[in-house]
């Protein structure tokens, strides 16, 4: 049995090892400058609370990752319910356009809501052309392009945890529901929604993870108006060269994300989540 486990502990051996060298070690010399940089103390992380500046960007960025996780669980709720319970072509056409966008750059998308939704972009000029506006309507180099983009990147992330608790929900407790008197709105409320709730628990965790990290996107489509801690850190390191509130504003960003982490793994039980 010992000799078993000796064979294990060879072949796992390379993954802790690449774990520490890729990260543990990275991150204790960002923890480091977070206390030593520019002088030794919590100086950085008192700042962190107390500049306006600073806290401005961390409330916004908490803002939008709400309104996003929203927007995106909302959605993928509709699309998983249509792939899960819906007919076979229409379940057939939804898979496709769930999976097609993991094969397209984050970039390439980013660049592609700008064109739409800038001032002379197509949804503006289309607008316009049938009369509905009289002038164009600014919805990028703001929050609300910031929003829409990373909207539409999240959506899948979440339609997969969703469709995995819908496709465990017991047809025969639909079929009593129904059987019982009560209509297609009501067992979706009473019924559908609470079986599906750890899967939108679990969804709505995960997005809000993605989106606290997010950086191309809403750096594109906010065009520096409307900064999240992601664009800011990379505005303090290679810009105002402050390492150490950088370091600062990073180690705070991954105790939030391990602390999301730990509530996903004790609220939602993730072999249920990811089926």
């Amino acid at each position: 049995m010992s000799n078993t486990w000796g064979r294990y502990a060879i072949l796992l051996a390379p993954l802790p090892l690449l774990l520490v060298l890729v990260y543990v070690l990275p991150f204790l010399g960002v923890a480091k400058w977070s206390f030593t940089d520019p002088e030794v103390g919590l100086g950085q992380y008192v700042r962190v609370f107390t500049d306006e500046t600073v806290r401005s960007v961390v409330i916004r960025t908490a803002r939008v990752c709400a309104i996003v996780t929203i927007a995106s669980v909302t959605l993928a709720y509709a699309i998983s319910y249509n792939w899960v319970f819906g007919p076979p072509g229409r379940q057939r056409l939804i898979e496709y356009c769930v999976l097609i966008p993991f094969w397209i750059s984050v970039l390439i998308r980013a660049f592609g809501w700008l064109i739409l939704l800038r001032n002379n972009g197509i949804i503006n000029s289309a607008l316009m052309d049938i009369g509905l506006i009289s002038r164009p309507i600014t919805m990028v180099r703001n929050e609300f392009g910031s929003i829409v983009g990373m909207t539409h990147f999240l959506v899948p992330f979440a339609v997969f945890p969703l469709a995995s608790a819908m496709r465990q929900v017991d047809a025969r407790v639909l079929q009593a529901a129904s059987g019982l008197g009560a209509g297609r709105m009501r067992i979706f409320w009473t019924v559908t929604v609470p079986m599906t709730l750890p899967g939108i628990i679990g969804a709505a965790l995960i997005v809000y993870v993605f989106a606290i990290g997010f950086f191309i996107t809403p750096a594109i489509l906010s065009g520096g108006r409307s900064v999240m801690v992601a664009e800011f850190i990379y505005l303090q390191l290679f810009q105002t060269v402050n390492w150490g509130l950088a370091s600062a504003l990073s180690v705070m960003l991954l105790v939030v994300v391990v602390l999301l982490g730990f509530v996903l793994h004790k609220v939602v039980r993730l072999d249920k989540l990811f089926g």
